[in-house]
């Protein structure tokens, strides 16, 4: 079967400890706050899949060959998905693509599922993550707060580090995952 997977940089290994021990020192000190309900820390990503690469298996009757149609192989379906740090539960929404607007709503749909909550977001540095748009919502969000109050405060995970991507971490660890992820040893 042919790999669709593109080649990555190669980690930086400094980048990803010294980004390691920033995000470390900031779930530490807000450690009360999170374990109290009014910090909720989510580790974000996105899936984007492709219909093209459906393959393989399906449950049916050995002797019949089941055809699954496949109009349009570059259709996709993406995936916006919040893993809670502390609770471990899965926030999920879909979406037709990965964009400043689709990142913008599912923020927003992330603060409605977090009443009287602030947002402590981990990230990684998808382009439209860091797009002006974002920068725009998250100062209208934040407008007139003290940093340490911001309704939404996001911190990037460290550059081709996939050790730090909780989407990596959970499909090698899938059989040892627990409620609450220890992101301090990514």
């Amino acid at each position: 079967m042919e790999e669709n997977h593109k080649i990555k940089p190669k980690s930086r290994p400094g980048c990803c400890c010294c980004k390691k021990k920033e995000i470390e020192t900031l779930l530490e000190n807000n450690r009360r706050e999170i374990e109290a309900g009014k910090l909720r820390a989510l580790m974000i990503d996105e899936c984007h899949l492709m219909w093209g690469d459906l393959s393989g298996y399906i449950w049916g009757k050995t002797d019949q060959e089941i055809m699954v149609p496949v109009v349009n192989e570059r259709e996709k379906q993406t995936y916006y998905g919040a893993i809670d740090y502390l609770e471990g539960g899965l926030i999920l929404k879909t979406y037709d693509a990965g964009n400043s607007k689709n990142t913008i709503d599912y923020l927003r749909y992330l603060l409605e599922q977090s009443p009287n909550q602030r947002l402590l977001i981990f990230w990684d540095g998808a382009s439209y993550h860091r797009s002006q748009e974002i920068k725009n919502f998250l100062d209208e969000v934040n407008q007139g707060l003290s940093t340490d109050q911001w309704k939404i405060h996001c911190v990037r995970f460290a550059p081709n580090c996939p050790v730090q991507n909780p989407k990596v971490v959970l499909s090698i660890n899938l059989p040892k995952y627990q409620p609450q992820l220890d992101l301090c040893n990514m």
